[in-house]
């Protein structure tokens, strides 16, 4: 496929969502009292979306984070990777498409991230997961409240029954989740705030799913309630002692952060230009 940049993958960006505007937006104010979401398929067209799946790095090529919270593969530094792969996540940073996406949500004048600050690329394969957690509450310079998370799915033929989806628990963790199929071509935005906890459910295939992931923020919180909080972890509910281990963790992380503001290191996740 021929070389496709920033300006022509955001013309069809804007396109395909804002020609589903009026349904995207009824989908997200149905669901905005809890997390508020919206999921849209056959963003690009096909081959351009099998395209990126065909250059995302391999293993060797991206940072393993594993850990009881975490077990994923991350990429951050996109200079080092096929230049398709920078211009469909700055794509996603085009003004016109930021203010739709913003409009949509009912978030007032979001703000892309140039750094990719915990954006980037990330995937995962068997046995990987994300439990579930809140993100952190700021940018990387605790300046801006994140508000939007944008995930882009482009793993082909993937099924809902191999895991690696979107989880939502507007309820917490002892009611159902919401489940988001991490289908291929499929983009899914949803809001961040105090309550939206969220998690990617254990891979069980002998496969990839690989995301293309973008974070939005804005001068003030969605919610009046917002408090600045670091990342918090929780566990599935049938992993008791790993959510105590998991609590924990957050109250410590919290406490250094009263200490020191922007934390004790900088987070390494983020794109040196």
């Amino acid at each position: 496929m021929e070389f496709i940049n920033r300006i022509e993958l955001a013309e069809i960006i804007y396109k395909r969502v804002n020609d589903e505007k009026f349904h995207l937006s009824k989908q997200f104010t149905e669901s905005k009292e809890a997390i508020g979401y919206f999921f849209l398929d056959n963003l690009l067209p096909e081959e351009m979306a099998a395209e990126l799946y065909k250059v995302f790095p391999k293993q060797d090529q991206m940072v393993l984070k594993k850990s009881i919270k975490e077990d994923k593969f991350v990429a951050v530094q996109m200079n080092l990777y096929n230049p398709v792969l920078e211009e469909i996540i700055y794509a996603f940073q085009d003004r016109r498409i930021v203010e739709l996406i913003g409009e949509i949500c009912q978030i007032k004048d979001p703000i892309p991230d140039e750094f990719l600050y915990a954006g980037g690329l990330s995937m995962m394969g068997n046995k990987q997961f994300l439990n579930p957690h809140l993100d952190n509450s700021h940018d990387k310079d605790r300046e801006r409240w994140r508000v939007l998370n944008l995930l882009y799915y482009v793993t082909p033929n993937w099924k809902e029954e191999y895991g690696g989806n979107l989880e939502l628990w507007p309820n917490g963790l002892r009611k159902n989740q919401i489940t988001i199929h991490s289908k291929f071509n499929r983009l899914a935005v949803m809001v961040t705030h105090n309550k939206s906890l969220h998690s990617v459910s254990p891979v069980v295939y002998d496969g990839f799913r690989c995301c293309i992931s973008n974070y939005y923020f804005s001068k003030t919180p969605v919610l009046a309630t917002d408090k600045f909080h670091v990342t918090s972890f929780r566990a599935r509910p049938e992993h008791k002692f790993t959510d105590i281990l998991l609590k924990m963790d957050t109250f410590l992380r919290m406490n250094i952060r009263k200490i020191f503001k922007k934390g004790i290191k900088a987070n390494p996740h983020v794109y040196k230009k």
